[in-house]
């Protein structure tokens, strides 16, 4: 079960990596903007949540449904662990965008540009 996991996850960050890296880039700025925060962290990271609230999700109904005792815990366990992964999935996404900003990255906001007098 373990490897047809891993072989479906590594298919999917290829399939997401691959046309990110097919486009030459002619800059460092285009290169980290086109293939790492664009073609690699964008995509990844509502997949994340998206996995982090399935398995919160998955915690609450083995909660309600169980009986007690070891699977109450366990269903304890898996929320505590989704709430701390979206926790950290969009703690990290906010501090990209913070990042893109800072730096320029993010061609939807204006560069700063201070000219002094001579």
């Amino acid at each position: 079960m373990k490897k047809i996991f891993y072989s479906f996850l590594l298919l999917l960050v290829s399939a997401i990596a691959i046309p990110a890296l097919a486009a030459t880039p002619t800059t460092f700025k285009q290169l980290i903007n086109d293939v790492f925060i664009n073609g690699l962290i964008k995509p990844l990271v509502p997949l994340l949540i998206g996995l982090a609230v399935v398995v919160f999700i998955y915690g609450v109904l083995i909660l309600m449904f169980s009986e007690g005792g070891e699977k109450k815990e366990e269903g304890k366990q898996y929320m505590l662990w989704g709430i701390i992964g979206i926790f950290v999935m969009v703690s990290v996404w906010g501090l990209v965008n913070i990042l893109k900003g800072t730096f320029g990255l993010d061609p939807a906001v204006p560069k700063i540009e201070i000219n002094l007098p001579k």
